[in-house]
């Protein structure tokens, strides 16, 4: 059997053509197609050639390999040539009403012979009949089907052993003619399927009818310029009926069934692959499977013509009927009777393509990395091409797939991304304006209050203007505290990380900080590691600043506490109190510059801008819980603070 490579792929993506739709990874049977970087590969050694990414890719991102060269080479040859045409080319040329105007097509092309692949497929029924009839203690699965072979040699191949070792009907025509015509004879088949073009090493090329009809095409050969031709020798009977479903069956005379070696139709991906599992486990004992990866072969990838299955149907119909009322019965059974000698036995080789099952913990993982935490944010929708939420978390872990592919997930992170860069805008735009003002402000505010103080120093204690001078002093200091504020805000994004134990630096922190007896402080360390790199000043701003906002929520006393946690990637700081909330209509402001809560003389409503600017220098994330309704629980806030623990690999 000719085997595909890596370098020389049967199915291959068209670089640039994919648009993430992840159709083809939602109707490949086989798990054979790998997102890198949001394009759609397809994976040689996984795939079974069904075709399927071929029939649903809308773009045109999935090819297939072109035999034409090899066929042109042929027809130059010095050799004899024949083609062996699928029965179901009656489905696909269905607007050539005689046969003969096709094979008169075909040899205008250069073939010097053109036969019907149904007269092995004769022979093959009864190969299927002989075996169905003697076979009664086991289940039996129909080998016509290359996709299905090379299913089940990659992902069951405990079930080789069930699938008939007779020839394809493809196969068994190619020994046929070889017999018939001399072994130096050069063979082309062609059909409606891709995976032909993997199966027989008797063929010298394999072609779709998609590449027959671009020969047409190519040579200008239309269906108005041939002379008829009739097939030669030798010629079929009920083989034809093999590209539908139920054809086998239809071939031997046989009906479907559910008792004990009978048959059991199933085609298509869904159909087949659950037959095969039921089988696998047991629950189809003794029962024999037709399985066809495509819904019959008049769906196969290689078909041009879209057309109502049941239209197709109806074009072969037509076609064998007439065919029988014109088939030479004794002449038939003569070549039946000299081909039936040929040997249409093969043997399979197993080739195990089965990943094994990931640890629950490395799938857990994956999905908490997609925010997927609970049941309820399994939405199983689909849109990743894979049918739950887990299957996409075991293919993450295989490396077949993203997490970038479920779209609920993209869609949060466009939407924080989004929040980010508004955030941003607004910080970008203070930053602007943030060193002017400091600039212009500053000489004055020195002034004002250098003047002040000398006042204050010459005036007697109990003036009646000492009071208002004092306040003119306080208030010039206030507003150097605030342009103190915008020059910090102004700062370039630049950090020096420094290694530092952060339970050691939170402790720090709470120097800064007057604490009243009614509040109580509390540090929860869940650290394993609690060496981190940090910038030591900017974060103290980050925490001094977090912690002072706590205990001003708490006028009545409270609680503090600083939680200190990890996971892989990140380490976490959340700083929660039991004070009075922030109401829900104010989230959205608190990082916004002069926003505050507080009285006028008691805030800038800079700190938590600077906090936010802080942390995004440190790639990292804040975020806020808080309640202010004692009926839906306890009151407070909780500031929770994500930054990676490698900041050297993301800066």
């Amino acid at each position: 059997m000719h085997r595909f490579t890596e370098d020389n792929p049967l199915v291959y993506t068209v670089k640039g053509l994919c648009r993430v739709c992840y159709t083809c990874v939602r109707e490949c049977p086989a798990k054979a197609i790998k997102i890198i970087n949001g394009q759609a590969e397809v994976i040689n050694a996984r795939c079974i050639a069904c075709g399927n990414c071929v029939i649903v890719c809308s773009q045109g991102a999935k090819s297939y390999h072109s035999s034409l060269p090899a066929v042109e080479h042929i027809i130059q040859s010095t050799n004899k040539s024949m083609l062996c045409i699928a029965p179901s080319f009656a489905a696909e040329f269905t607007e050539i009403e005689d046969y003969r105007i096709l094979v008169g097509m075909i040899k205008a092309i250069g073939f010097d012979y053109v036969t019907e692949v149904s007269f092995g497929a004769d022979l093959v029924a009864l190969s299927y009949k002989e075996l169905f009839d003697s076979e009664k203690t086991h289940s039996l699965i129909t080998s016509d089907c290359p996709a299905i072979v090379n299913y089940i040699s990659q992902y069951h191949p405990a079930l080789l052993e069930l699938l008939a070792q007779i020839d394809s009907p493809a196969m068994a025509m190619a020994k046929v003619v070889k017999k018939k015509y001399g072994e130096d004879l050069k063979l082309v088949f062609a059909g409606p399927c891709i995976a032909k073009k993997a199966e027989s090493y008797f063929y010298d090329a394999n072609i779709t009818f998609q590449e027959l009809r671009n020969l047409f095409e190519e040579k200008n050969i239309s269906s108005s310029n041939v002379k008829k031709s009739d097939f030669d020798p030798p010629h079929s009977s009920k083989g034809a009926f093999f590209p539908v479903n139920h054809g086998l069956l239809k071939s031997i005379d046989k009906a479907e069934g559910l008792g004990e070696g009978e048959v059991i139709t199933a085609e298509g991906k869904a159909k087949f692959k659950e037959a095969i599992e039921e089988l696998e486990n047991g629950l189809l004992k003794n029962q024999h499977l037709e399985l066809l990866c495509c819904d019959g072969c008049i769906e196969g990838p290689g078909m041009t013509q879209r057309n109502v299955k049941l239209v197709k149907r109806l074009k072969i119909s037509n076609y064998v009927k007439e065919k029988l009322k014109n088939l030479d019965i004794k002449s038939w059974e003569e070549d039946i009777a000299e081909f039936s000698t040929i040997d249409l036995s093969r043997r399979f080789t197993p080739r195990d393509c089965r990943i094994p099952l990931p640890e629950e913990e490395e799938i857990s993982k994956v999905l908490q990395s997609m925010g997927k935490t609970e049941g309820k944010d399994l939405l199983n929708c689909g849109a990743c091409g894979y049918p739950t939420c887990r299957e996409l978390a075991i293919a993450v872990c295989e490396e077949l797939a993203e997490p970038e592919m479920c779209l609920p997930y993209t869609i949060e992170k466009l939407s924080d991304t989004q929040e980010a860069l508004i955030q941003s805008e607004k910080l970008a735009s203070m930053g602007q304006v943030s060193a002017g003002i400091a600039h212009e402000l500053n000489n004055p505010l020195g002034i004002i209050t250098l003047y002040s103080s000398i006042l204050q120093d010459e005036l007697n204690p109990k003036s009646e203007f000492y009071e208002d001078i004092q306040i003119i002093n306080e208030q010039a200091e206030r507003c150097k505290t605030i342009v103190g504020g915008l020059l910090n805000f102004a700062r370039k994004n630049r950090i020096n990380l420094k290694e530092t134990n952060l339970a050691e630096f939170i402790k720090r922190s709470f120097n800064s900080l007057i604490k009243p007896d009614i509040i109580e402080i509390k540090l929860i360390d869940e650290l394993k590691n609690p060496v981190v790199k940090i910038d030591r000043e900017q974060m103290m701003q980050v925490m001094t600043n977090l912690e002072k906002n706590a205990m001003d929520a708490m006028p009545e006393g409270g609680e503090l506490s600083i939680y200190l946690k990890e996971n892989e990637e990140n380490f976490i700081i959340e700083v929660s109190d039991t004070g009075t909330g922030i109401p829900e209509e104010n989230f959205e402001k608190i990082f916004t510059p002069f926003f505050t809560t507080k009285g006028a003389a008691k805030g800038t409503g800079l700190g938590l801008p600077l906090v936010y600017g802080i942390v995004k220098m440190h790639r990292g994330k804040i975020s806020v819980k808080s309640n202010t309704n004692p009926d839906k629980g306890a009151t407070g806030t909780t500031f929770k603070i994500t930054i990676p623990k490698n900041l050297d690999a993301v800066h």
